[in-house]
């Protein structure tokens, strides 16, 4: 896993660095904005644009100053630098790359408060003015900079951060933030670049590895973590000679309406390609000829209008329940069946999340370990309307830990929260993959690892990373603008075949 820090920790292993490579951290900046550079010079090789660099008189305008720098050693003419000098503190690592900038050629203008902001024709702006220390929103002369810089509506490439933006902690609706085309960060994602709410002010997101210390990174044990291909690799099992569709469990499908068939086939074959044993389904009567069709590899348990059907659930090895299922009253009582008589983690998903938001004495049956899979809106409907996606974690992990379940909450970067306190970020989808369905896909592999013996940790994990790595195999090489659900579901054993290779 690849540990996501906050602001704190980020500095901590700075300075860890600077004392223990050991590295003068002028060195360290200087690594830094040659990274920055480096990836610069290869995306916009063109030398005759006009570039404007924007510093603060911090560090992260330090980085700033060296870039410039370093742009103009790599011929790059059209080149001027602004300098916010909206109050007398600096870094010393600033005043040192402000006296090396001087050595070149390069136009330098200082802006000082309240002053008006000179005109900027440049066709793109690098953006070095505030790092990754904000803690409040921008007031002042760097509110009205930075309102300045979005409504010139250029190409804004950001140092580390955008301006603006927290790397952790809740953003307020109304803060102020520079719009940027691209950020280039160092060495980790900050956590709030992996919610939503970085989408208006971050269009795309470029990592770059600074060599800062990984042992002291990881020693930190940052309770957010990305998921990486290598962890999927370590934790699948591949299939041995001599086992047969016993050692892989028995899965069951709770799922369909009449009128929401789609959702059980959907989740039926999520469950039957992330490599179930048996899958079993149990639908309405209606639904049994198209389950045929759809995938006549999956069994069927029939519900047949009022009556209940008689299932004894241990018999399963896991369970997935809720893709179309409705919120009626046989729905209801389906539900408080398996949640009252299953005694194994159990996946719920959709009108199962519905009828447990409308019923929530129910909560208290679920089995420990269960996971829940919900998407924003079922998530307020269970725990309460939030305004922030970092408020909607900091619920996860308290409700997590209150019930021992495992909360799957689903995202561009889908979020699992542990009852440990741990939360993993996915890192794989795409946009293609916005789709009615997706979810019922999900709720059906997870089940199958669940079902193969899985923990529901890596199950959680492992569903959500295959999931997305389906669809990203699907979309990126064929140029697809859309996937769908079973298109996805088909390609789940393939995906599984190269991760296990």
């Amino acid at each position: 896993m690849l540990p996501l820090l906050t602001a704190t920790q980020i500095r901590e292993a700075d300075a860890y660095t600077i004392a223990h490579e050991p590295v003068l951290s002028i060195d360290l900046m200087e690594r830094a904005s040659k990274a920055f550079v480096g990836w610069f010079v290869n995306h916009f090789p063109d030398k005759k644009q006009f570039i404007t660099v924007y510093c603060g008189t911090g560090n992260n305008g330090g980085d700033g100053l060296a870039i410039a720098r370093m742009l103009t050693d790599h011929q790059y003419k059209s080149l001027n630098v602004r300098i916010a000098r909206f109050s007398d503190k600096s870094t010393p690592d600033f005043d040192q790359n402000l006296d090396r900038l001087k050595q070149k050629n390069i136009p330098l203008i200082e802006i000082g408060k309240d002053e008006h902001f000179p005109d900027d024709n440049s066709q793109i702006i690098i953006d070095a003015l505030l790092g990754t220390g904000l803690n409040k929103p921008l007031e002042g002369d760097y509110k009205r900079l930075v309102t300045y810089i979005n409504d010139l509506k250029r190409i804004v490439v950001a140092v580390d951060i955008p301006t603006g933006f927290f790397a952790e902690g809740e953003v307020p609706p109304d803060a102020v933030v520079l719009k940027t085309s691209l950020t280039i960060t160092f060495q980790q994602p900050k956590i709030n670049f992996l919610l939503p709410e970085s989408g208006p002010c971050v269009d795309c997101l470029e990592v770059l590895n600074i060599g800062l210390n990984e042992k002291f990174i990881t020693s930190l044990n940052s309770p957010y973590q990305a998921v990486e291909e290598k962890d999927i690799r370590r934790m699948l099992r591949p299939r041995h000679r001599f086992s047969n569709k016993g050692t892989y469990g028995h899965a069951l499908i709770v799922a369909g309406e009449p009128e929401t068939m789609g959702a059980a086939l959907l989740c039926s074959a999520g469950c039957a390609y992330a490599g179930a044993g048996l899958t079993t389904a149990c639908v309405p009567q209606s639904g049994l000829t198209a389950l045929n069709s759809y995938l006549p590899e999956i069994m069927a348990i029939v519900r047949n209008g009022a009556e209940q059907p008689r299932i004894s659930w241990d018999t399963f090895n896991a369970m997935g329940v809720g893709p179309g299922l409705g919120k009626d009253e046989m729905a209801l009582a389906l539900l408080t069946d398996i949640l009252t008589n299953y005694k194994k983690p159990v996946v719920l998903d959709a009108d199962a999340l519905n009828l447990l938001s409308a019923h929530k004495s129910l909560c208290k049956y679920i089995p420990a370990n269960s996971i829940l899979t919900p998407h924003m809106k079922e998530f307020d409907r269970l725990f309460g309307d939030h305004t922030n996606w970092w408020e909607r974690i900091q619920t996860g992990i308290e409700k997590a830990a209150e019930h021992s379940l495992y909360i799957l909450l689903k995202n561009d970067y889908t979020i699992i929260i542990t009852p440990t306190g741990k939360v993993y970020f996915n890192t794989t989808s795409n946009a293609a993959m916005a789709s009615g369905g997706m979810g019922d896909v999900l709720t059906g592999i997870i089940t199958s690892l669940l079902a193969q013996k899985y923990s529901s940790e890596e199950a959680c994990i492992i569903g959500a990373y295959i999931h997305g790595k389906a669809g990203d195999e699907l979309a990126q090489p064929n140029r697809m603008n859309v996937v769908l659900p079973g298109q996805l579901a088909a390609r789940i054993p393939i995906t599984m075949a190269k991760l296990m290779a």
